[in-house]
């Protein structure tokens, strides 16, 4: 997910608040089972919470997912970024033949 955060939350603000919810329930999520472990008790309420969390964070994820394809401007950036690691691989592959 931090590869996306570099640019396309920078560019476009419906990524941003859908990055900032995704991380808010991965957070939540991880914070819940952190808990549940600390107390070693996995009691029907505490899994089903648990669940409903983890559930909650691959909504969220998912819709993030389907904003940075779906969005013009999101694409945009990709397609960018992705030229501008190719070149970078590319200098980088050229000055070391030479070394």
């Amino acid at each position: 997910m931090s590869k996306p955060l570099c640019i396309n939350a920078t560019v476009c603000s419906e990524y941003q608040r859908l990055l900032e919810e995704s991380e808010s329930a991965l957070e939540i999520w991880d914070e819940h089972r952190a808990e549940v472990c600390e107390s070693r008790s996995i009691g029907k309420e505490a899994g089903d919470e648990l669940l409903r969390l983890q559930a909650k964070f691959a909504r969220a994820y998912a819709v993030l997912q389907r904003h940075s394809q779906d969005c013009l401007l999101c694409q945009m950036v990709s397609h960018l970024e992705g030229h501008d690691s190719e070149n970078r691989s590319n200098i980088l592959s050229e000055s070391t033949m030479y070394v």
